[in-house]
């Protein structure tokens, strides 16, 4: 989910269309003596230790034997369940990695069970275990764009959002306090001539994947336009040099001028990134909650708190990006009724109490809230002002996504102005979309 094909672009599913199959030889069906087994396919490298445990405690207390195999990086994970469709042999249990236009192929060629029925049973109890907004992220509304069967087809088992951090030491270091961090955008960049003084590098993240500066810009495009307007500019109703997208564009350059982005900031990978914040070499990061996780691995001294993106307007709220972590199942496997069963037994208090303090990540159980860290508590803080493109019902296309987080790029290391930049974005737009109209 952290890769732009799998935000912002997508890929196509054409020979899902002829059906999904049974599940891998080797898997039992319903009624197997205890050698009954659910096979799960995931690509969760930092949570494969957690599952297997929960693997374990499931089957001392049914019987039913849980196979968590890990494919791993999450591009690799998503050819192989892509592969895994089209040859007929998906598992009891698996994810899915893309759009929401891209679960919804496999859902209609079968490859994923419906679970409206479990989720609602007695009086919705187990939907309601569960955040609004993970579960949003799994479900298709009546009247949605892709023709799927109103529903709820995903089990979330965390969450995530994406912020901004900032080191507390430093900001001691710079004579502030470290409990208050910018709120405005114009806080943000007149911080940058005290970096200049104290030779401090700003804001860290991993700026060279496009995904990640394009989420940046879009948390920004919310804030400034709203939903509705940057929304209508995917459908190809408001054009990207419209005066709102060149106020988005114009930050980037501003926060250059400023002072306020570490040096070589769109070059850089998140993991690099990860490591100057988790040394105390940045003052800012832009990062996800998982990083709560990876910073303790690396400096578990690090004293940092979370924020929202300053808000450049006031004028709408500050949309920040949030997506789960979920499970889906085989809608023709023979133990589809097990599966079930195994995924409420996961969505429960102590399975997820558990997963939350071995990984790090936010609970998709609301019970679990009040037991996780004062540094996750603080992303979960923010859950209800997520957005995501899977809650949209419209996405950009590819290649302008592209062309804009380059182009964001090149205003950072100042090869171009924020009118240039709309410009371009736009006529690959008007491009994009003349090849959708033929």
């Amino acid at each position: 989910m952290r890769h732009l094909r799998n935000i912002l672009g997508g890929w196509v599913i054409g020979a899902l269309l002829v059906g999904c199959g049974e599940v891998p030889k080797g898997t039992a069906g319903p009624g197997a003596p205890a050698d009954k087994k659910i096979v799960v396919w995931h690509w969760m490298a930092d949570r494969q230790d957690a599952l297997q445990e929960l693997a374990k405690r499931y089957e001392a207390e049914t019987g039913v034997k849980i196979v968590f195999e890990l494919f791993a990086p999450s591009d690799a994970y998503s050819q192989k369940v892509r592969a895994a469709a089209q040859a007929r042999v998906l598992p009891d249990i698996f994810g899915i990695l893309g759009e929401k236009r891209d679960f919804a192929a496999f859902i209609k060629a079968g490859c994923v069970a419906n679970l409206t029925p479990a989720m609602e049973a007695d009086n919705r109890a187990w939907e309601n275990l569960l955040l609004e907004k993970a579960v949003a992220i799994n479900e298709f509304k009546a009247g949605n764009p892709y023709g799927v069967e109103p529903g709820i087809y995903g089990v979330p088992i965390d969450f995530m959002t994406i912020e901004m951090l900032y080191n507390k030491k430093l900001f001691k270091e710079l004579g502030l306090d470290p409990d208050r961090p910018p709120a405005t955008f114009q806080e943000f960049v007149e911080m940058g001539d005290a970096l200049k003084v104290k030779k401090m590098q700003g804001l860290v993240s991993g700026w060279a994947e496009e995904w990640l500066i394009g989420c940046f810009a879009l948390n920004y495009a919310f804030n400034i336009m709203g939903k509705d307007k940057v929304l209508a500019t995917f459908r190809g109703d408001v054009p990207y040099t419209d005066p709102g997208w060149i106020e988005v564009f114009s930050l980037f350059q501003e926060m250059r001028e400023s002072g306020v982005l570490a040096e070589g900031v769109v070059t850089m990978v998140n993991k690099t990134a990860e490591q100057l914040f988790a040394n105390g070499k940045a003052v800012f990061a832009f990062n996800g909650s998982w990083c709560v996780n990876v910073y303790q691995g690396m400096n578990p001294a690090l004293d940092y708190g979370v924020m929202l993106p300053p808000a450049a307007s006031d004028e709408n709220p500050m949309s920040i990006w949030g997506n789960a972590s979920s499970f889906m199942v085989n809608a023709r496997s023979k133990n589809k009724e097990e599966a079930v069963a195994f995924l409420q037994w996961l969505s429960r208090r102590d399975q997820q109490a558990y997963l939350a303090q071995r990984t790090s990540n936010l609970p998709a159980n609301k019970e679990c809230l009040g037991e996780i860290s004062p540094l996750l508590a603080q992303f979960a803080d923010d859950v209800e002002l997520t957005t995501h493109p899977n809650l949209w019902g419209v996405s950009e296309f590819p290649l302008v996504s592209e062309t804009l987080a380059r182009g964001l790029q090149s205003i950072v290391i100042g090869e171009k102005t924020p009118e240039q930049v709309a410009a371009e974005v736009q006529k690959v737009k008007e491009r994009e979309l003349l090849k959708k109209r033929k």
